[in-house]
């Protein structure tokens, strides 16, 4: 695969070299149970590594690298022409999505924040220093904060006029948009992660469930009373919502699709390893990446495999599908892969790093690192 990437500074063209790449229905290739998940209502269709290399020529440019003062693990947000960017020290950056250059700085978070949220003006972002704070999306100026109990670490999900916030503190939010007043608190038994966006009055979160256990919540939105929860074996990270389903990953190696009803399990798929991040859906398809260092297409429908894509490392960043491409982060390198079919179109190296999940806008693709430097790359 290092032939086929782009590594940090220099431009390359691109082909998928030395990648591995299954697709369901191909012939050959031997017992597919040893290199894909299974499905528990479905069996995965056959599936073989493609035994040749499928070239693709393209160039990866960066546009431009802007150093932070600490490393950033999460994903830039990009709104009107402007990446807003968390990092490890504390600071929250406002840069033109454009060129890089800085627009403004806040450094009165002392730990690190969580991937910003921006609607109305205003940057919403948790941080480990147990506060929420909303910023002026125009100059970073500080207009509240709220803090929680334990740390705001993970991604704000902001719904007309209210945030919705989890916290390490077994506990998540509702917050006043405009001036953080609390409107009501849900308490889970275990630390709640990102929730998912606010479909049909319903919110949903997912988090640790007891000792050893993980559980999904649907939320009322009113008064933040369950209509319904699901525990899974592990921890729950709770995903896109379409079509009446809500997609569901977890450290019990399992992706869930679960009725938005009644909370009722329609299939699940089972990876090799724990899934430490939310799946994306798109054009009836879930995207999802394990630590078992693959990342899988599965048909909405079924959980039924429409193919894998082997990564060297394990992939702990949420996928982002844009234009027909499926963006994936992957310890030091960003893949770029067909949507169709998982062949890889580039991929970028950041030798040595660890690189957010990426973010994309209008073709180009911006990735926080632990190098501390947040990157734009374009074809």
């Amino acid at each position: 695969m290092d032939d086929s990437s782009v590594s940090r500074r220099r431009v390359l063209r691109t082909a998928g070299i030395g990648t591995t790449v299954a697709l369901a229905g191909c012939s050959g290739g031997g017992d597919s149970s040893s290199d894909t998940g299974s499905n528990d209502r479905t069996e995965s269709s056959e599936s073989t590594a493609s035994d040749e290399p499928t070239e693709t020529d393209r160039e990866i440019t960066e546009r431009w690298a802007y150093q932070t003062e600490g490393g950033v693990s999460s994903p830039p947000t990009v709104v009107d022409n402007t990446a807003y960017i968390g990092d490890e020290r504390g600071n929250v950056y406002a840069l033109s999505a454009s060129d890089g250059t800085e627009r403004w700085i806040y450094q009165q978070a002392e730990r690190e924040t969580s991937p910003p949220a921006v609607a109305n003006g205003t940057v919403y972002v948790g941080s480990r220093d147990t506060n929420v704070y909303a910023l002026s999306a125009a100059d970073g100026s500080e207009r509240w904060t709220f803090q929680v109990r334990g740390q705001a670490r993970t991604s704000p999900e902001v719904d007309e006029d209210t945030v919705y916030i989890s916290s390490t503190g077994s506990r998540m939010y509702a917050l006043g948009a405009s001036d953080g007043s609390e409107r009501w608190t849900f308490q889970n038994k275990g630390e709640l992660f990102s929730p998912t966006a606010v479909v049909d009055n319903t919110i949903y979160v997912g988090g640790v469930f007891g000792l050893d256990g993980g559980a999904v919540h649907a939320l009322s939105v009113a008064d933040g009373a369950a209509r319904w929860t699901y525990e899974t074996g592990g921890a729950a990270y709770a995903g896109a919502v379409a079509d009446d389903t809500v997609y569901v990953a977890s450290s019990d190696d399992n992706i869930y699709a679960l009725s938005t009803t009644d909370g009722s399990e329609q299939w699940a798929f089972e990876t090799r390893d724990a899934v430490l991040l939310s799946p994306t859906v798109g054009d009836n398809t879930v995207y999802i990446g394990s630590t078992d260092g693959n990342a899988h297409a599965l048909s909405a429908d079924d959980g039924s495999q429409q193919w894998v894509f082997e990564t060297a490392n394990r992939v702990t960043s949420s996928p982002v599908v844009s234009d027909g491409t499926v963006y994936v982060s992957s310890g030091d390198r960003v893949h770029a892969l067909s949507a169709a079919d998982g062949s890889e179109r580039w991929s970028y190296r950041d030798e040595g790093a660890r690189l957010s999940s990426p973010a994309v806008v209008d073709g180009t693709v911006y990735v926080g690192s632990s190098d501390n430097n947040v990157y734009a790359l374009a074809e």
